[in-house]
């Protein structure tokens, strides 16, 4: 049997293109995850060390967390569980953010306004999930798939709450963040 994050991330560089970060040290992630209680999956973690901090079709921010990084998703990631967790926003979560059975973990953005989480599974036997959140509105998605999965949907222009058709004409395409 293949390796579905292996297949996932083969199916990713099919469409972005190669990888040029390839970051090989768990460090980052084993700090972030000993500070939130609950390890990343395994797809989010094998995508993000391959590529690194991105703007993925001029819209979508996607952060590593070696905290050396100018955009690490380290700070990102206290900084938004902060904002996210103000009285007045939770409103427009289906759930609270935290690294706990159920609770959201912000882990990307995009410059149409969105936010999106990594859903924490309820249990040992229960998939990751993502959820969109529609920041000019108090509209969420959830969506019963691994961010791979999600990721794979985006840069294919199905609907995913983000929209790609029209920001990539001539196919999915990634840069550094400065």
């Amino acid at each position: 049997m293949r390796n579905p994050v292996a297949v996932t991330l083969s199916d990713i560089r099919g469409l972005l293109g190669e990888p040029r970060f390839n970051w090989d040290d768990p460090a980052p992630w084993e700090d972030l995850e000993r500070e939130l209680g609950v390890a990343f999956p395994a797809d989010f973690r094998e995508i993000v060390d391959a590529y690194g901090s991105v703007e993925i079709n001029g819209q979508l921010y996607l952060k590593h967390p070696a905290r050396h990084l100018l955009h690490s998703l380290s700070d990102d990631v206290r900084d938004d569980l902060e904002f996210w967790r103000e009285e007045d926003m939770a409103e427009f979560l289906p759930g609270p953010v935290g690294g706990g059975p159920g609770e959201l973990i912000p882990v990307a953005t995009a410059t149409t306004g969105e936010a999106v989480f990594l859903c924490v599974p309820e249990g040992p036997s229960s998939p990751w999930r993502v959820v969109v959140q529609e920041f000019d509105s108090p509209a969420w998605t959830l969506y019963e798939m691994t961010f791979g999965e999600w990721l794979l949907d985006y840069l294919k222009g199905r609907d995913v709450t983000l929209c790609v058709r029209g920001r990539a004409p001539d196919g999915p395409f990634w840069e550094f963040l400065p």
